[in-house]
C-alpha cells in the first residue's frame, strides 16, 4: 500500500497538474480566445492559428518545448562542469526559434511577400506612397511615449516598429537593437496584424464621414510589364544606397517581386509564394506564440510593451486615414479616405478591411486595388523606418 501511495504521489508531482500556475491558465485562456477568433471569426487564421497553438504549447507545464540549454546551465552549483550543454538538448521549439532570433524567418517571409505582391496599384497611383508614409505615424508616436516611460532608445525603437504592422520587420529590428524584448514585441506585432479586422474599422468610422466613405474611385491605369520589372531593382538600389542596413529585408522583398514579374522563373515564384512561405509561416507563428510563457510574459513591462504596440498601431491607422481625408479635399472628392488605413504594411489584410468598410456604405464600391497601393507602400515604408531606426540607435 505504501508503495502504491508513493508511486501515485510521484506521478502527481511529475504531472502537469502539479506544475500548473495561474499564469499558465491565463495564457491558455488567451490561446483559446485566439483560436476562437481565428476559426469562428476567421480573423487571419493563417497567422492566428499557429500563434495561438504556440501559446498553448508553451504553457503546458513540463512539456519542455521551449527549454533553453545554455552554457551556464551546464555547470553545477559548485562551478564545476556538469554537462554538455549542447544546443540540441534544448526544447524543439526553442531550436526552431533560432530562425526568429537570427532573422532567417523574417527575411524568408519577405521573399514570399514579394513574390505575392503586385506593385501595379502603387505604380498606377504614386500618391499611394504618401499614404504609406503617413501610416507610419504610430512608429514615431510610440517611440516618443516609450522614451518618456523610461525605455532606452534601442528598446523604444524596437517597440515602436510594431506600429508598422509588419511582424518580420519588427522581429528583424528588435533582434538587432533589443533582443531581450524579442518575445513580447514579436507576439504583439503578429497578434495586432491578425486582429486588424477588429481594430481598424472603429477608427476608420470615427475619423471619416458617411459621404467620404461612399466615395467611388475610378479605375487604375494599366501598368506595363517593363515598369513592374524595373521597379524592384530601382527601389532596392536607391534605398540601399541611403540605408544599407535595410538590404536584408528589402532585398528579399524585391527579389521575390522580381521572381513574380520577370516571367522566366515561374517555379521559383510559385515556391516562394506557396510551399516555402507556408512552411516559414507555420514555423514562425508557432515559435513566436511559444515565447508567451505565462511566468515570463505576464509582467508589467511586457504588458506595457503590448499596450504601446497597440498605441502605435492605432496612431498608424489614424495617420493614414487623416492624410486620406486631406487628399480627399485636395482631389475634390476623388480619393476615398478609407484606403489610407491600408497604409500599414499588413498585406493584404489592411487592404481587405478598407474594401469591406467601403462596401458597407456603397455596395458598388471596389476599393481593394486602390487600397493595395498604400498597402504595399506601407511594406516599403516600415522597412525604411526600421532601417532609419537601426542607423540612429545601433551601438
Amino acid at each position: 500500500m505504501e508503495l502504491i501511495t508513493s508511486l501515485l504521489a510521484g506521478l502527481w508531482e511529475s504531472s502537469g497538474f502539479a506544475l500548473l500556475t495561474w499564469q499558465n491558465l491565463v495564457m491558455i485562456g488567451v490561446a483559446v480566445v485566439f483560436l476562437f477568433l481565428a476559426i469562428a471569426k476567421k480573423f487571419e487564421p493563417l497567422l492566428l492559428v499557429p500563434i495561438a497553438f504556440g501559446i498553448l504549447l508553451a504553457n503546458l507545464p513540463g512539456s519542455g518545448v521551449m527549454d533553453d540549454v545554455t552554457l551556464s546551465q551546464a555547470f553545477g552549483g559548485d562551478g564545476t562542469f556538469a554537462g554538455t550543454g549542447h544546443w540540441y538538448e534544448s526544447g524543439v521549439l526553442r531550436i526552431l526559434y533560432a530562425g526568429v532570433k537570427s532573422s532567417i524567418f523574417p527575411c524568408l517571409i519577405f521573399l514570399g511577400v514579394g513574390a505575392m505582391t503586385d506593385f501595379g496599384p502603387l505604380l498606377s497611383n504614386p500618391i499611394s506612397l504618401l499614404l504609406g508614409a503617413a501610416a507610419q505615424l504610430g512608429i514615431y508616436v510610440a517611440f516618443i511615449i516609450a522614451i518618456l516611460l523610461g525605455f532606452t532608445p534601442q528598446e523604444a525603437a524596437s517597440i515602436s516598429i510594431i506600429g508598422g504592422a509588419d511582424g518580420p520587420t519588427a522581429i528583424w529590428l528588435t533582434g538587432k537593437l533589443a533582443s531581450h524584448l524579442l518575445a513580447p514585441i514579436a507576439l504583439a506585432a503578429y497578434s495586432y496584424m491578425a486582429l486588424i479586422p477588429l481594430i481598424q474599422p472603429p477608427i476608420m468610422k470615427l475619423l471619416t464621414t458617411k459621404k467620404e466613405r461612399e466615395v467611388k474611385m475610378t479605375q487604375l491605369r494599366k501598368v506595363s510589364k517593363t515598369e513592374k520589372i524595373v521597379f524592384p531593382v530601382i527601389v532596392l538600389v536607391l534605398i540601399a544606397l541611403i540605408l544599407p542596413s535595410v538590404v536584408p529585408l528589402l532585398g528579399m522583398l524585391m527579389l521575390g517581386n522580381l521572381f513574380r514579374e520577370c516571367g522566366v522563373v515561374e517555379r521559383l515564384s510559385d515556391t516562394a509564394q506557396n510551399a516555402m512561405n507556408n512552411i516559414v509561416v507555420i514555423l514562425l507563428g508557432v515559435t513566436v506564440g511559444a515565447t508567451a510563457n505565462g511566468e515570463s510574459f505576464l509582467k508589467v513591462q511586457t504588458l506595457g510593451i503590448v499596450a504601446l504596440g497597440l498605441t502605435a498601431f492605432v496612431f498608424s491607422t489614424v495617420g493614414g486615414v487623416l492624410l486620406g481625408k486631406v487628399l480627399y479635399v485636395v482631389t475634390k472628392g476623388k480619393i476615398n479616405p478609407l484606403i489610407g488605413a491600408a497604409g500599414v504594411s499588413a498585406v493584404p489584410m489592411a487592404a481587405r478591411v478598407a474594401q469591406n468598410e467601403g462596401r458597407k456604405y456603397n455596395p458598388t464600391n471596389f476599393l481593394l486595388m486602390h487600397a493595395m497601393g498604400p498597402n504595399v507602400a506601407g511594406v516599403i515604408g516600415s522597412a525604411v523606418a526600421a532601417g532609419f531606426l537601426l542607423l540612429m540607435f545601433s551601438n
